[in-house]
């Protein structure tokens, strides 16, 4: 309609194995539980969850695995090339990543920081449906943004 409804997943792993500072060979997976989503509206998110979008019951995951990462400007600024996986549709997309570094924190574990960004057209998942108000407005619209910052922990 006329606004961004926000959500996220509660439950989900991420996994990064890498053995350069700068993560351009890095091996990336990212799943997440569908039955976790949650945009602040509990219908909203057992719609989101039934077979007119997600099918939780069918297809409990998301997934993402990277394929590729492309410096863009050599300050941070990266393009990473994934498969991302919705109801078992495979699609390549691109992400935006920023590195905003790597410190000690205060309990001496390393850790190293992103914003990634992207969109993707839900369609072309299998997320079909739609709805049309009596003004004719759309209740959904196909595009989909994603937004994350995320922090990694380095393990021994």
């Amino acid at each position: 309609m006329i606004t961004n409804v926000s959500g996220e997943f509660k439950s989900f792993t991420a996994d990064v194995e890498t053995e350069e500072e700068d993560f351009m060979k890095a091996k990336v997976a990212f799943a997440a539980d569908i039955a976790s989503v949650t945009t602040g509206n509990e219908q909203r998110d057992q719609h989101l969850q039934s077979a007119d979008f997600f099918d939780a019951a069918k297809y409990p995951q998301l997934k993402f695995v990277a394929t590729k990462y492309e410096n863009v400007d050599n300050d941070g600024s990266y393009e990473l090339y994934g498969d991302l996986t919705i109801r078992d549709i495979t699609k390549n997309i691109k992400l935006d990543v920023e590195f905003g570094g790597i410190i000690k924190d205060p309990w001496g574990n390393t850790r190293a920081g992103f914003s990634i960004n992207g969109k993707i057209n839900r369609k072309e998942f299998g997320l079909q449906w739609h709805a049309v108000t009596e003004t004719g407005g759309i209740v959904v619209g196909d595009e989909v943004k994603i937004h994350c910052s995320v922090e990694f922990i380095k393990q021994a």
